[in-house]
């Protein structure tokens, strides 16, 4: 087993965050890839705005630290790759959604399903491509970080870090903003009904009154379709990004202020 697992702590730690790195760009890669599959075109799928996706590097340092004493038992190895993999993405996905009130992704449409967050298939593909990742792929990673000059490695994983805390820092605070934004489409949308209704009731009035009523409502409806418009123009680049890195992301609290963002970003 030498080189596969580090004995000082320190170098450990090194080699994990390099783990964590690495594998989180080579899990943006798949995601992009699969989108651009699916979809034809170029889609940023990360969740961050670098090219890198976390999950995939949480899960791949949490699969070489439990299962590499393992890693030669295939059923073992596949199972612990199973359930990991499963529990890391269903803890993430019910975090994230409950932090923003929003659900990332959504695999209700699929056959033995966990409250969407995980399904038996992506369950199983992810065992399948753990053990790729343990037998064939790390391996090589593995060799690739240890062979990294130390005076090298370590200022450059620090520097790669430093930019993934900033990335995350200024995600979080973006999310925050589509949230407020998205409350402000939630109210508008709100009082354009429900002027919608009074204009309703009182279109059969003739009463100068009445008309005059009217009138003010028009008004004031009129400037509120504006006002909607004017949010749903504004351009915010990390939340066009979002939208469609997630297009399955359903909103708890502001189900059609978002789907109306979603129509207005294609």
């Amino acid at each position: 087993m030498k080189g596969e697992i580090p004995m000082t702590q320190d170098i450990m730690l090194y080699q994990y965050i390099w783990f964590f790195t690495i594998y989180a760009f080579i899990g943006w890669c798949t995601e992009v890839i699969y989108a651009t599959v699916n979809t034809g075109k170029f889609v940023n799928r990360g969740f961050l705005n670098g090219p890198v996706c976390p999950i995939y590097g949480f899960g791949t340092v949490i699969l070489v630290y439990f299962l590499t004493p393992v890693k030669d038992n295939l059923i073992i190895l596949f199972l612990g790759s199973v359930i990991l993999t499963s529990l890391l993405e269903y803890i993430t996905g019910f975090i994230l959604e409950k932090l923003f009130h929003h659900k990332w992704w959504d695999y209700s449409g699929e056959p033995f399903n966990i409250q969407g967050y995980i399904c038996l298939k992506f369950s199983l593909l992810w065992g399948l491509g753990c053990i790729l990742i343990m037998k064939v792929i790390h391996p090589i990673i593995n060799r690739f970080v240890m062979d990294i000059p130390k005076f090298f490695g370590y200022p450059l994983v620090l520097f790669i870090l430093l930019i993934f805390i900033v990335d995350a820092y200024v995600t979080v605070v973006s999310i925050y903003g589509l949230n407020r934004k998205l409350d402000q489409l939630e109210d508008i949308t709100i009082k354009i009904k429900e002027l919608s209704d009074e204009l309703g009731e009182n279109i059969s009035g003739r009463t100068h009154t009445i008309l005059e009523k009217n009138e003010k409502l028009k008004i004031r409806f009129n400037e509120l379709r504006l006002k909607q418009k004017e949010v749903l123009k504004e351009r915010q680049l990390i939340h066009k990004r979002l939208i469609k890195a997630f297009p399955n992301m359903k909103s708890n609290r502001f189900y059609e202020a978002l789907e109306k963002l979603k129509k207005h970003s294609k």
